[in-house]
């Protein structure tokens, strides 16, 4: 904003506060809300506010604390950001799972021979051998611990060779080995191990989610009375400018009249030039405090994300509330996301000593394989030798025709099945890389133990450090308001005893001092104790920085 337009804007505040009757403090009885003074100077008041805050090119909304957290949980980077985890996490459990599923592969072969021969009863110098052969393949392990696999194939074998009985040979047979571990790998695998580790991070990106969204409305429940703060405190500044302003009118009249001569005026122009820096430092914070509400609960793609100025519609009050700090700290122990986030992880470490610790067994698995065959084809007399050896034709005829039907049938029916059982053992001789590892989790899980333990400690401390904070701005608030109060009777009596001649400009712009500072001690302490009840909500669910607000009153 530039400096002409702020000055323009405070003399719109001089010139309606001047238009008004003159008015003493004890007659405003101005709170630290503004609420008890006349409705003209308040209007005016808070018309020149305006002025003073928005540009030609923004755009003013009202907005409650309500709505301020609804747009963060819509529109805030931070939350949208984490939200993705909980999604990234869910293709790491998906993952880990996809080592279940079966593996399907399958080949085509062709193959084509020529060999010389080595008989003379081959029937010529050459024996051709041809072979188209199929397999279809299945395998997978399976969520208990087994496995499977399971083959296909299938055959067919054309051949020159006068000692073969079939030709073309159709052969197919049926391969499956089923292993099913006893010891070892029997209660929990690599597979099931990285299931349940893979849940447990997922669980756990639930759990920052759950801290990311409740620090953010922390954060911006804090950052709108730390608006309504710097509003409100703007407001006392001009107050504080207007009064010294009237002060100064006044003093001016009786230097006119001869009842104070000139030279005691300079205090109260000094007054008003301190007034002015105070109203130029209140303007300022109210952009900073517009910035970070603005950043915590709009998207930056949002039309008018800089030139949106907001005007808090709730107003800080002060509803002293009892404390019931056993119920929070239970509700912490149980509820607190890094409380949460370390059972995680001791709940990750037991996995992987059960794992480990499994792995230290005998490895004893049993074995079971079913291997059915099936044989046809076109099946051929026997060879002639006598007919050879004369010379003429092995005259070979086809006794019997075995379709690829027939020889499926075969093999499905189990006409010639192989059944295989047996057992397998081993086991390794000294130390191997498992006792290791478990010697590894096991020292992670005692650390694990240690530090949930002592973050419960530091849990409890914030609770009661917050808790503590919200009964001492309690009292702050009380203590300010009382302090407020008397500032408004003093420069009440000051202002009567200039007025009778008892006293000198001088106390009466000390007064006036004393009371803009008490007004805004009274609104810092206000909106601190607002802040500090939301801490005192937040240190329940997650860890916050420094335990709270605590506003120490100047004196």
């Amino acid at each position: 904003m530039r400096l002409y337009q702020l000055f323009r804007a405070r003399n719109a505040v001089i010139a309606a506060v001047l238009v008004l009757p003159a008015v003493s403090a004890s007659g405003q009885q101005v709170s630290a809300t503004g609420q008890g003074q006349p409705a003209s100077l308040s209007l005016a008041l808070r018309t020149a506010a305006q002025n003073v805050a928005l540009q030609p090119d923004e755009t003013l909304r009202r907005i409650s604390i309500d709505e301020a957290v609804n747009l963060a949980m819509e529109q805030n980077l931070g939350i949208r950001i984490q939200r993705f985890d909980p999604q990234i996490q869910d293709t790491g459990v998906s993952l880990a799972r996809s080592l279940w599923q079966p593996n399907f592969q399958t080949t085509l072969t062709r193959q084509s021979q020529t060999q010389a021969a080595t008989s003379a009863l081959a029937g010529g110098s050459t024996v051709d051998n041809g072979t188209f052969a199929s397999n279809v393949g299945l395998n997978q392990a399976l969520p208990w611990g087994g496995s499977y696999t399971a083959n296909w194939n299938s055959s067919r074998l054309t051949t020159t060779n006068l000692f073969s009985n079939f030709s073309p040979q159709l052969t197919s047979n049926l391969n499956v080995q089923y292993t099913q571990p006893l010891l070892r790998n029997f209660q929990i695998d690599s597979i099931r191990q990285q299931v349940a580790v893979s849940k447990k991070v997922r669980d756990l990106s639930d759990i920052q989610l759950e801290s990311v969204v409740t620090q953010t409305l922390r954060n911006v429940r804090n950052a709108y009375w730390d608006l309504s703060y710097s509003i409100n405190n703007l407001k006392a500044q001009q107050e504080s400018l207007a009064l010294s302003r009237q002060s100064l009118k006044d003093n001016q009249k009786r230097v006119e009249i001869g009842t104070m001569a000139p030279i005691d005026i300079v205090q109260a122009q000094a007054e008003v030039a301190t007034n002015e820096s105070s109203v130029i430092v209140a303007e300022a914070a109210i952009k900073q405090a517009q910035d970070a509400l603005r950043a915590l609960i709009l998207d930056p793609g949002t039309p008018q994300f800089w030139t949106m100025v907001f005007e808090p519609s709730d107003l800080p009050s002060f509803d002293a509330r009892a404390i019931d700090l056993d119920a929070a700290v239970r509700n912490a122990l149980d509820k607190r996301a890094d409380v949460r986030a370390a059972k995680n992880a001791l709940d990750q470490s037991d996995i992987n000593i059960k794992y480990y610790g499994n792995q230290l067994k005998p490895d004893v698995n049993a074995n079971i394989g079913y291997n059915p065959i099936g044989v046809g084809g076109t099946q051929l007399s026997a060879v002639d030798l006598q007919a050879i050896a004369a010379g003429a034709s092995p005259n070979r005829t086809v006794i019997n025709n075995f379709g690829f039907g027939g020889v499926l049938g075969d093999l499905f029916q189990g006409v010639n099945p192989t059944w295989t059982f047996g057992v397998t053992v081993g086991y390794p001789l000294g130390a191997n890389t498992a006792h290791a590892n478990l010697a590894r989790v096991k020292l992670e899980y005692d650390q694990a133990q240690a530090q949930l333990k002592n973050m419960e400690m530091q849990v409890i401390t914030q609770v009661r450090t917050a808790a503590r904070n919200v009964l001492s701005n309690q009292q702050l608030v009380q203590s300010a308001r009382a302090s407020r109060e008397l500032q408004e009777k003093k420069l009440e009596a000051e202002e009567k005893k200039l007025a009778a001649g008892m006293s000198s400009p001088f106390f009466v712009v000390q007064a006036q001092r004393d009371l803009s500072l008490a007004r805004t001690v009274e609104i810092r302490a206000i909106s601190d104790y607002n802040k500090s009840l939301v801490d005192f909500e937040a240190v329940q669910q997650v860890p916050i920085n420094g335990g709270g607000n605590f506003v120490q009153v100047a004196r």
